[in-house]
């Protein structure tokens, strides 16, 4: 953790909905005047698109059906962990992008599933925003927690982040339910030993529940929708939180522990800018004092 360096990380897992977390952050960065650089958890996986098919064929052939991109050592989290340090230490580090699709390689000029190269962090900024699947590992061989200041989590229940997924995947990627199916049991190994402790180490967990049936998410027509969802908020630490002022401000939201508050599901956005806009402007009014 750096005060004059400030790093927040936010992490989930594939379809959990960290993309649009991200989308809220900016709105908040934009309307604080903060200047933040952005990391995403994907330029760090280390295999290329054609290799990663290529090692996941060769563990298959030998009996290994757990390695998946969730798995650590499908990652380049030794990279990830410098780039946090160094950005403590320094303001700057290193980062590159994986190219998803053919709209981002006009932008980048780098064919779909490969990355662009390493290039360092734009000077001057007030804080690191890092959007991912391993933003808060502690393992043995990496402690990305202890680096950031700020953890969040984004955690829907799982049937729903299944539904998310498949649905996102078929829409964007063209794969059938079944593939992504596929994908979803060679995951679930390291989505119990990756990414599921993570969310012990969040500073703030959210958790979207739906109130519609999503018993065989492998057949469901249409993601739940916000208004069809409930959303859970669990703070680590709830000392210095405002419950009654939440409570107040997000109707229909209701306290259920000591550290918890369960609002509308339509009512994330709102909920992230009166949460978050004073955990920011805390954490920059201190980076720019130090």
């Amino acid at each position: 953790m750096s005060k004059k360096h400030p790093i927040i990380s936010v992490t989930g897992s594939s379809g959990a909905g960290t993309t649009t977390v991200k989308s809220t952050f900016d709105q908040i960065f934009r309307r604080e005047g903060i200047k933040a650089v952005s990391i995403e958890g994907d330029a760090f996986h280390r295999l290329n698109r054609a290799d990663m098919k290529a090692e996941l064929a060769a563990r298959l052939d030998a009996g290994d059906q757990t390695f998946s991109h969730f798995s650590y050592e499908a990652n380049e989290l030794k990279a990830l962990e410098e780039t946090f340090r160094s950005y403590g230490e320094t303001g700057t580090g290193r980062t590159r992008h994986y190219v998803h699709d053919d709209k981002e390689a006009e932008r980048f000029g780098v064919e779909p599933g490969n990355f662009t190269d390493w290039r360092d962090l734009e000077e001057g900024s007030d804080l690191l925003f890092y959007e991912g699947l391993h933003g808060a590992v502690h393992s043995d061989e990496v402690n990305l927690s202890a680096l950031a200041d700020l953890k969040i989590g984004v955690v829907p229940v799982m049937n729903l982040e299944w539904i998310q997924k498949i649905h996102r995947d078929r829409a964007s990627r063209g794969y059938t339910t079944e593939a992504v199916t596929d994908v979803i049991l060679r995951r679930m190994h390291a989505y119990v030993h990756c990414i599921c402790p993570q969310f012990t180490e969040t500073d703030v967990n959210f958790q979207r529940v739906p109130v519609v049936d999503t018993s065989n998410p492998f057949i469901a027509r249409w993601i739940p929708t916000a208004d069809e969802s409930l959303l859970v908020i669990r703070f680590k630490n709830p000392r210095g939180i405002d419950f009654p002022y939440l409570t107040s401000m997000i109707h229909n939201s209701w306290m259920t522990r000591a550290n918890s508050i369960v609002i509308p599901g339509g009512k994330m956005d709102l909920a992230m800018q009166l949460i978050f806009t004073p955990m920011i402007d805390r954490l920059v009014r201190e980076s720019r004092r130090a």
